[in-house]
């Protein structure tokens, strides 16, 4: 009698944890605040996008691929903030095409302060390598080069990068045993000296015993002293993971949990001008009753590192598969206006996933969470 009530007990409490008081948004039904990169038909499954903001605050360039985890080739231009879209597939490079599984696109700055654009993505066949093939454009965007690939195994290219403070660029991936994507699941890390030409050996920085990191998210501290890292675990029976460097990412703590409103697959985040931080994600929390779709968490740096709640969740778009969405471009406009772009069942029916981009602020989103 005694065991089973400690076994009750224990039971409500890791239930109680696992859920707790957050307040969420839902700005899902609101359409007007949507901008339907490349609509899904029956026979086309547009997927996982990234996207990279330029320093005009208003252009921004979106890369995804066809079918899930498949072939690159397809990119758009906003020159609006993210309202309306060009396509540009026919500027690239035909080899592009060959590219496969989430391609993901950055900005990069060399040493005497050329901007490029960079588009990384994964081989069409790991076994075969060589892996992370990339094309780049050295004139904004107006033209574009297929460049040698990197040779580095991987399931998938740089899900995130960061600057360093002696201008080097701080790239990380994840893999499985020979690049392969199976477990045990581990996040490597790169670095660039050169605006993104060549990269340094990797090295493996989180492998967590019984759990599967990936998909790492790496950013910078509001007070610009540390570099953070959200992480994706693989094996959905707990909450995320995160880790922390204060050497510029010469060293990095031990993976531990993230709160239970970062519990979700492939972050990306934005800091806001009043210090918040806003991250969008595939939400995967426990006995969440978002699960499954795109959410944003909105809270701060300390409640992020701290294991705190937050302040509450958005509930951006609503999956129409009932999950197998996220993998999201996050950028902040000068206005303040968020750009999360994600894939997506857009809409019941026969149609696949499309490419869509909503667009909300935090003042937006306060409101409606005040009495």
């Amino acid at each position: 009698m005694r065991s089973l009530a400690f076994f009750l007990l224990a039971t409500s409490f890791v239930f109680a944890e696992e859920k707790p008081d957050m307040l969420i948004v839902d700005l899902s039904g609101q359409k007007n605040r949507h901008s339907v990169i490349a609509a899904g038909t029956e026979q086309v499954y547009q997927g996982h996008p990234t996207t990279t903001l330029l320093m005009d605050g208003k252009t921004i360039f979106c890369v995804w691929c066809i079918n899930h985890g498949g072939a690159a080739g397809p990119m758009a231009r906003s020159d609006d903030g993210g309202k309306t879209w060009m396509r540009l597939d026919d500027t690239l490079p035909e080899g592009f095409k060959t590219h496969q599984n989430c391609p993901s696109i950055y900005r990069m700055t060399d040493s005497v302060g050329k901007e490029r654009l960079w588009v990384f993505s994964a081989a069409k066949d790991h076994r075969k390598g060589p892996g992370m093939p990339r094309i780049m454009s050295d004139d904004a965007g107006k033209t574009w080069k297929e460049m040698p690939p990197l040779g580095f195994p991987c399931v998938m290219t740089f899900s995130s990068m960061v600057r360093l403070k002696d201008g080097r660029y701080l790239g990380l991936y994840h893999k499985g045993p020979r690049g392969a994507d199976k477990p045990p699941l581990e996040v490597l890390q790169t670095l660039s000296a050169d605006g993104g030409f060549t990269w340094s050996e990797p090295k493996v920085v989180a492998s967590v015993d019984g759990k599967n990191p990936c998909e790492p998210f790496v950013f910078r501290s509001p007070d610009g002293k540390e570099l953070g890292c959200l992480m994706r675990e693989n094996t959905h029976k707990s909450r995320s993971l995160m880790m922390f460097s204060h050497d510029e990412g010469q060293s990095w703590s031990t993976p531990t949990s993230t709160n239970w409103g970062l519990t979700g697959d492939r972050h990306a985040g934005v800091f806001t001008a009043d210090g918040r931080m806003v991250v969008a994600f595939r939400d995967q929390a426990i006995n969440s009753p978002t699960k499954g779709h795109f959410v944003a968490w909105v809270g701060t740096y300390h409640d992020l590192k701290n294991g705190k709640t937050g302040q509450y969740r958005v509930k951006l778009l609503h999956s129409n598969a009932g999950g197998d969405c996220g993998y999201p471009g996050m950028e902040l406009l000068p206005d303040g206006t968020i750009v999360a772009t994600t894939y997506v069942k857009y809409e019941p029916g026969k149609a696949k996933h499309s490419v869509v981009a909503v667009h909300f602020d935090l003042k937006t989103t306060d409101a409606m969470i005040k009495p």
